[in-house]
């Protein structure tokens, strides 16, 4: 009698040595077939971090092995839902565990969209990560949706639907994407692991030990506050200290400037670009098609910088050797909105000394809210952690939790006026004057108005 696909496990568990979780379990035949494909394996060509690693040089691990790692966390927490939690003791709030191929399938794949230099890519061509998973997902052109499909009919909609949140069964949503999820519960433990910083680290065997289910999704008991007062508090650090680190943002202002400018250079004079960067032309042109997009990963727009080093134009080639060589902006913390008149005559100054302000310099306002709580006036708001107690009674975690309450509805970050390092150049040697007096008025507005010094890393 031949086993359903959906039913066939590997004769011998498939193992994945892991930095994080020591061993990754790889047990059903299509888990092991999604993460051979083509679309998956190309996630090793894509950094988790993107331009942080010019930052915290150890952060050059991939969207590839954060994927497995989210699977991991979610294949615990089935085993540990289906030994102590089934559905078959607790009909109300139990785990069935028929929805664990679909939960793992999700937790495998939810950064599956993710493009080179995804976040910064994202914006200057207008791409989606999410939207582009769920095409991978869904377009029967693709390995991922052919593996999938031979799950059962419809299978790939279902994963999907984890994906946009829209499946019904909120305990598998919840599991890939909430305020504690297992996408989080990895990249903060991985992405902490990587660049050497402390920050991120937190009880994941405990956080492990105390989730379950109920009938609205996922829950934690009340015993097992500090370890989730703890994932709070490391996922705040962690932005930052790590995510929203000024010299990241800088080298990321630098990578926009950069396509930003490409797509200009192409429009100008597309044979060029014909032969140095084929494989953008659909983006320049807002032609591309999914197939496009599965071409692209951070080498290939690493080597095609290179190319631009060389060409004619003087902007281009210098943004490409600036990123390539680590050359960021440097920045100011400024208000765009209260200090705006500065930042005008700061423009002003770069301009006069050589450098087009439309590329050199830039605004980046970067803020987290580490925890939110329902808010029933507004429109959207995150899926509240919920405590249980004793006697069955659910209560949100920031009413218990003086340390979450601290940081509970508010946002933390900062804003930053980024411009060329050259502008901080010595203004004198001696007593001869080096430079046009422009630099000495532009280093008095970084005096006047800065809240903290430029960055120094």
């Amino acid at each position: 009698m031949t086993v359903p696909y959906k039913y066939q496990h590997l004769p011998i568990e498939k193992v994945f040595r892991d930095p994080v979780h020591n061993y990754i379990h790889v047990q059903h035949q299509v888990i092991l077939d999604l993460i051979n494909s083509k679309e998956f394996q190309r996630l090793r060509r894509i950094k988790q971090l993107g331009t942080t690693s010019f930052t915290f040089h150890g952060g050059e691990h991939s969207r590839f092995s954060h994927s497995l790692g989210v699977y991991e966390i979610a294949r615990r927490i089935c085993d540990i839902f289906v030994r102590n939690f089934s559905k078959s003791w607790d009909k109300e709030n139990g785990w069935d565990d028929q929805e664990r191929l679909v939960t793992l399938c999700a937790a495998l794949l939810h950064d599956l969209g993710h493009g080179a230099y995804s976040h910064t890519f994202e914006h200057i061509f207008h791409t989606n990560h999410e939207e582009i998973t769920v095409n991978i997902i869904t377009s029967p052109e693709t390995e991922i949706y052919q593996i999938l499909n031979q799950v059962e009919a419809g299978f790939p909609d279902k994963v999907a639907s984890v994906i946009t949140k829209t499946y019904p069964n909120q305990q598998v949503v919840q599991m890939i994407s909430s305020q504690i999820d297992a996408d989080r519960m990895d990249y903060l433990l991985r992405d902490a692991y990587y660049t050497g910083t402390e920050y991120g680290t937190f009880d994941l065997t405990r956080i492990l030990r105390v989730i379950r289910p109920y009938a609205k999704g996922l829950t934690y008991q009340i015993n097992g506050m500090h370890a989730v007062e703890d994932y709070i508090v490391s996922r705040y650090q962690m932005y930052m200290q790590v995510y929203f680190h000024p010299v990241s943002r800088g080298m990321e202002m630098i990578l926009s400037h950069l396509l930003k400018r490409g797509k200009k250079c192409y429009q100008k004079d597309p044979k060029t670009f014909e032969h140095h960067s084929p494989l953008l032309i659909p983006f320049f042109n807002d032609t591309y098609t999914l197939e496009d997009y599965l071409k692209l990963d951070d080498g290939t727009l690493n080597t095609y910088f290179m190319s631009w080093t060389e060409l004619a134009d003087p902007i281009l080639s210098d943004l490409a050797k600036r990123f390539l060589n680590r050359k960021p902006l440097k920045s100011v913390t400024l208000s765009k909105e209260k200090d705006q008149a500065s930042i005008e005559n700061m423009k002003s100054l770069i301009e006069k000394v050589g450098y087009d302000p439309s590329y050199y310099t830039g605004f980046n306002s970067s803020y987290d809210l580490p925890y939110d709580f329902y808010r029933p006036n507004q429109n959207s708001h995150r899926t509240q952690i919920e405590l249980v107690e004793k006697d069955g009674k659910l209560t949100e975690l920031s009413k218990i939790s003086a340390l979450v309450a601290a940081l509970a509805g508010q946002t933390h970050g900062d804003e930053r006026f980024y411009f060329p390092k050259e502008m901080l150049s010595p203004i004198t040697k001696g007593n001869t004057s080096l430079f046009d007096p422009a630099y000495a008025e532009f280093q008095q507005y970084i005096h006047n108005n800065a809240v903290t010094s430029p960055n120094k890393k």
